[in-house]
């Protein structure tokens, strides 16, 4: 992670876990950056790095092959927090709330699903609740 990856992943933690939202699940890409962002996430919401759940169909992944890992969430689980890369995850975004989101690095999409299952989350069916991104702080 560079320099402003080390800044930017920690303080984007913080801000996130500081506004009170219930993640009951992380799951990331194995890729160096998204699990070192995981885990700077797992430390600010007081979740174990352990129970970070590795998928590596998350790297380099289209849309399809994002709602196969979200289909196949246990329903035990009410949220879910993921980490991986672009364009795949700014594209999910469009899909789930029809609203066009480029996600910048480090970037948080709050999507509130109208579904109970996540086997029937399909297009437009989520509510874009929440978007941050680091570069909304440097003055």
């Amino acid at each position: 992670m560079n320099r402003r990856g080390q800044h930017n992943a920690p303080f984007m933690a913080e801000k996130f876990s500081s506004e009170n939202h219930a993640i009951d699940a992380l799951v990331s890409s194995p890729a160096t950056r998204a699990i070192e962002t995981a885990k700077y996430f797992a430390s600010a919401l007081k979740m174990e790095e352990s129970s970070i759940c590795l998928e590596k169909s998350i790297y380099d992944a289209s849309i399809s092959d994002l709602l196969v890992v979200i289909n196949a969430l246990p329903e035990s689980l009410g949220s879910v927090m993921m980490f991986g890369h672009n364009p795949g995850f700014s594209h999910l975004a469009y899909y789930l709330t029809g609203q066009p989101i480029e996600m910048p690095t480090c970037s948080i999409v709050l999507i509130e699903i109208a579904q109970e299952k996540w086997q029937h989350i399909v297009a437009d069916s989520g509510l874009l609740i929440h978007f941050d991104y680091p570069k909304k702080y440097i003055s």
